[in-house]
């Protein structure tokens, strides 16, 4: 048995932060029917690559769901969503505000006959505030929060995180604040809505930058990859590469002028003597760090901090990451079988549980894949579903035979 396996989920959204969050759900345990717009479905099946046809980026962010083809800006397929929701635990949307009421899907309609459903939206700003009507995406909310003046070298022009961090915090908030309220749920019998931004998200990781400036008025600015309170704490070049070390205790410092880079000189020279003047001259630090890591390559420093105790490691391109052996032993890199690519390699589970082991059950479906299985499964004739079909209220990629006939 899987966490969440008794949980629903009606999964209304598309792209990236809405899909990451109920595919957490998913890879828990939950039932995650996950309704698309017919012919083309979610957006992000347009993202390449494409592998026969099928997007990888799709396929990543959607495993262990079903897919329900159903065109929801339309009178009867409005009432298949509400029938959909009657038996849903949670419904998660990342429509801008708004657009739900106006589709007559929003939460108040839906707990109108299922009081207890747990509803969240995600949204670029949230559901009120002077900026709720603004279109959100990653780049947007990383300009909002102050990341891209934060991000890069000094001087430098703004950058972006390497990932898109506020739609994949924004998944990950909703996916907490889901189960404290599913838990609300079980203890109490009552539902009740959740509105999330990549915005709120992305400003909550700022723990640090926001004491700084409460507390003494800095401003975080770009430092390249060092610490803007420890130092050494960055990346140094060696002789085919980098190196991260985080020598930010006394003791990590004295090991590592010592045991790791021969260079006890460094521990009686007075700009190096504290962490307070070690950062004062971070530059100088650098150039004196540099001289020895470029002498020889990655492996050997990060072999011997190891064995000095010290905290650092290789900076590896993504390639070498995924191929890495401590990766490959987390499980990390998985395995599944596609019904189009075949055996395709995708990222594992970060949470590793001793009494429900988290599975890969379901690849990526085709738009609409599950359509009629779900139907059925929440009390639709046969003969209605086959009206269904016809009309183009509801949809699968490929044609179904009609289920009257399927099932003689």
């Amino acid at each position: 048995m899987l966490p969440l396996e008794k949980m629903r989920v009606l999964d209304l959204t598309r792209f990236l932060t809405g899909p990451y969050c109920t595919m957490v759900l998913g890879d828990l345990g939950a039932d995650v029917v996950k309704i698309e717009r017919p012919p083309h479905g979610d957006d992000s099946r347009k993202l390449g690559p494409h592998v026969d046809g099928e997007s990888y980026c799709f396929t990543m962010v959607n495993r262990n769901k079903r897919s329900v083809g159903l065109d929801i800006s339309t009178g009867p397929g409005r009432e298949v969503l509400l029938r959909l929701a009657a038996t849903a635990d949670v419904v998660v949307e990342n429509f801008r505000p708004g657009v739900v009421r106006r589709l007559g899907i929003d939460a108040e309609t839906m707990r109108a006959t299922n009081p207890g459903l747990v509803y969240c939206s995600i949204s670029g700003f949230g559901q009120d505030g002077p900026y709720r009507n603004r279109p959100g995406f990653d780049i947007i909310a990383q300009g909002v929060c102050g990341f891209l003046r934060m991000t890069g070298h000094p001087g430098d022009r703004p950058a972006k995180f390497g990932i898109a961090v506020n739609d994949l915090v924004a998944g990950a908030t909703a996916v907490q604040a889901i189960l404290a309220a599913y838990i609300h749920r079980l203890t109490t019998g009552t539902g009740q809505s959740i509105d999330v931004s990549l915005v709120d998200s992305g400003l909550a990781l700022t723990i640090w930058e926001s004491a700084a400036y409460f507390g003494a008025g800095e401003l975080p600015v770009q430092t390249g990859t060092r610490h803007r309170r420890s130092a050494p704490y960055q990346a140094f070049r060696t002789q085919d590469g980098y190196v991260t070390i985080g020598a930010n205790t006394d003791r990590m410092w004295h090991a590592l002028c010592v045991d790791v880079l021969d260079a006890p000189h460094l521990l009686t020279d007075p700009r190096f003597a504290e962490r307070r003047t070690r950062l004062a001259h971070h530059d100088e630090l650098e150039t004196q760090i540099e001289a020895v890591t470029t002498t020889r390559p990655t492996r050997h420093w990060v072999e011997r901090l190891d064995s000095a105790g010290v905290a650092g490691g290789p900076v590896y391109r993504y390639d070498e990451t995924l191929s890495d052996e401590h990766v490959l032993a987390r499980g990390m890199v998985r395995e599944v079988d596609h019904p189009r690519l075949g055996r395709i390699k995708t990222l594992g589970p970060p949470a590793k549980f001793s009494a429900t082991p988290l599975e890969l059950r379901l690849p990526a479906p085709s738009i609409g894949q599950h359509t009629a299985d779900v139907l059925d499964e929440i009390g639709y004739a046969r003969a209605e579903i086959d009206q269904l079909f016809e009309a183009g209220t509801v949809y699968r990629a490929t044609s179904p035979e009609p289920t009257s006939e399927a099932s003689a």
